[in-house]
C-alpha cells in the first residue's frame, strides 16, 4: 500500500525516484562504454577534463570532476601509470602542480572521444532534441539552485 505524505512531497519524492533511476542507468551505460576503451570512469573523466581544457592544476581538475583530493591522487596515479597524463611544478607557484596530456594522451582523447559522445548522442535520442534541451535547463536550475541551499 502506497504511503501518502501529501501532494507535495509525493511529487518531490517521485520526481526524485525517476531522477535517481534515469541517472543510474544512464551512468551503468556510459560506464560500460568507457570500459571498452581500458579505463574507467574516473580516469576518462581526466582524459576528457584535459583534452577539452587543456592542463590543469590538479585543484580546478578536482572541481571540474566533483572529487577530493584524495581519490584524485589515486586517479591521477593510476592514468599517469597508463602514460597518458604527466604531472609537473607550476613555475609561478611551487606548491601547484599542473596535470597535462601526454602525447599519447592526447592521441587516445582524439581517438576515442568523439565516439563516446556519439554514444551519448545515442541514448539521449530516445528524447527529441526539443525535450534534451528543456530537460537540460531543468537540471542545470535544479543544480544551481541547490548549490545555494546551505
Amino acid at each position: 500500500m502506497k504511503k501518502l505524505y501529501g501532494k507535495k512531497i509525493d511529487l518531490a519524492l517521485n520526481t526524485w525516484i525517476k531522477l535517481a533511476r534515469a541517472f543510474s542507468t544512464f551512468n551503468k551505460k556510459t560506464a560500460e562504454n568507457i570500459r571498452n576503451f581500458g579505463l574507467t570512469q574516473p580516469q576518462f573523466a581526466v582524459i576528457e577534463a584535459l583534452g577539452h581544457l587543456g592542463p590543469l592544476k590538479v585543484g580546478e581538475l578536482c572541481k571540474k570532476m566533483l572529487v577530493t583530493g584524495g581519490n584524485m591522487t589515486l586517479v591521477l596515479d593510476n592514468v599517469e601509470k597508463l602514460g597518458y597524463i604527466e604531472r609537473i611544478h607550476s613555475k609561478d607557484d611551487r606548491r601547484a602542480i599542473i596535470v597535462q596530456l601526454t602525447k599519447s594522451g592526447k592521441e587516445l582523447f582524439d581517438k576515442i572521444f568523439y565516439s563516446h559522445a556519439e554514444y551519448i548522442a545515442e541514448l539521449m535520442s530516445v528524447l527529441t532534441p526539443e525535450e534534451q534541451k528543456t530537460l537540460g535547463e531543468l537540471l542545470k536550475k535544479l543544480g544551481t539552485s541547490l548549490q545555494k541551499i546551505k
